[in-house]
């Protein structure tokens, strides 16, 4: 495959984008019904649903961790493999995929152990109480035997669509929904397992996507395929992968951290209800980040490609399409939340005092969440470019620099009500983040730009 007969180096920069964008963000939003769909039977389960989904709620922090371990490995090993493939190397771009793959396996196996073994100390250090540690105990035993192909899914799932393939990836996450959507309400209220149902529907169906996803990377379709040669670790290979997939590791296992923070200070201010609003704030995250993620993921393709292949044109012209769309969804998601909070907090649970709690938490979460399109858009490119540490600084900088702090020194700050001090930690810390993240980008980006357009300049 040579740069000249690759579409990501010669179709057009909107068009290329929104064919490879749309279904990645197609595919995220799918992804987020597993654990979505899975809270929305559960908090509507008649007499116990709000403590079931403050139950599930504790667990989310562990989910985030596993999910976040696939993309150490595929969201660092995928970019790789496109650079590689820009510049006309595909043997190089194999074993980035060999090695990431067999990766995987191996941290499947980790984390199940651990995760059987230790899951219920976790989940009460997590913020888990007397009321709540039967449902998130029941729910993650369960879960944790589908470690492997949670991993391999996701993490796989990025090397389909990295080679251009974003149908392809956009049906991998389509298949495992449909099945979590259809066995939910028969294994929570047919069967009358409750969260165990949930758990249980959830892993057969990430099960069904993963033998979709790697019978593709060693199907005939695939440009890439997942060849036994290319599997033995190497540590030329991996640890640049892991580098790089550090960044996205950190933001989505930070994402965990801040939880345990978040659900730990809030039952101490407000108890069981103010942890279950979280819950529902780290749901409706979810429709803030996936869909950026997934505009993020379409462009990755076409930026690292082009980096691969030193083409600065169409590098920064899909940056910067980037960064509008990115823009565009953030405002019209802000503005919906503020204008109807309630109906968001309605869609994961029908208890009327969580509702009402949960209403003016919103507008003060997400209160900034219009400018968070930048952060996502900046941070993807310095991924897509391969620019791993500058991608680890951006994540850290938000999440433990400053997100962290404030969570504890906020609600000392404003003493009137500590409760809602602790979710005005998130609004301030975007403020500061987003500001950090635009002036570094800026400045690298343009340094980027500059050493792939100074050998045009030598041969012209």
């Amino acid at each position: 495959m040579t740069n000249n007969d690759n579409k990501l180096g010669t179709e057009p920069i909107g068009r290329l984008l929104a064919k490879l964008a749309a279904p990645a963000v197609v595919a995220q939003l799918i992804n987020m019904l597993y654990n979505l769909v899975d809270r929305i039977y559960i908090g509507h389960i008649p007499g116990e649903g709000a403590y079931a989904l403050t139950g599930m709620g504790v667990c989310m922090p562990i989910i985030m961790i596993v999910s976040a371990f696939a993309m150490l490995a595929g969201a660092g090993g995928a970019p790789r493999a496109s650079i590689a493939m820009g510049r006309g190397d595909n043997n190089a771009a194999e074993k980035a995929l060999g090695n990431c793959f067999t990766l995987l396996i191996i941290i499947s196996v980790v984390l199940t152990a651990v995760l059987l073994a230790f899951g219920e100390p976790l989940l009460l250090a997590f913020g888990a109480t007397e009321n709540t540690i039967g449902y998130a105990t029941d729910y993650l035993n369960i879960y944790a035997l589908g470690t492997i192909f949670v991993q391999l899914t996701l993490g796989m799932n990025n090397f389909i669509t990295a080679q251009g393939f974003s149908k392809t990836g956009m049906l991998s996450v389509l298949i495992g929904a449909v099945c979590n959507i259809v066995l939910d309400p028969i294994f929570i209220f047919g069967f009358d397992m409750g969260v165990k149902g949930a758990a249980l529907a959830t892993i057969i169906s990430q099960a069904v996507s993963c033998v979709w996803v790697v019978s593709f990377l060693m199907g005939k379709k695939t440009t890439l395929k997942i060849r036994p040669k290319n599997m033995r670790l190497e540590r030329a290979i991996i640890l640049p992968c892991v580098s790089l997939g550090a960044a996205t590791f950190i933001m989505q296992a930070s994402e965990s951290v801040i939880s345990i923070c978040f659900n730990t200070s809030l039952r101490g201010y407000g108890g069981d209800i103010a942890v279950g609003a979280m819950t529902i704030l780290t749901s409706v995250m979810q429709f803030a980040l996936l869909p950026l993620q997934g505009l993020g993921q379409g462009a990755q393709p076409i930026i690292s490609f082009n980096y691969g292949a030193r083409n600065a044109d169409r590098v920064k012209k899909t940056y910067f399409l980037l960064l509008r769309a990115s823009l565009v969804y953030s405002v019209l998601l802000w503005a919906l939340l503020m204008l109807f909070p309630s109906a968001f907090a309605s869609i994961f649970t029908s208890d009327a005092p969580l509702i009402a709690f949960a209403t003016p938490v919103i507008r003060c979460y997400f209160a900034v969440l219009l400018v968070f399109g930048a952060q996502v858009a900046c941070q993807m490119t310095f991924t897509s470019l391969g620019y791993a540490k500058e991608s680890i600084a951006v994540a850290i900088t938000r999440k433990f620099i400053l997100l962290i702090p404030l969570i504890y020194l906020m609600p000392h700050i404003f003493t009137a009500d500590p409760t809602m001090a602790v979710y005005m930690a998130e609004p301030v810390a975007d403020v500061l983040a987003v500001t950090f993240t635009v002036i570094l980008f800026s400045v690298q980006f343009r340094k980027a730009l500059k050493q792939l357009e100074q050998p045009a300049v030598k041969k012209s």
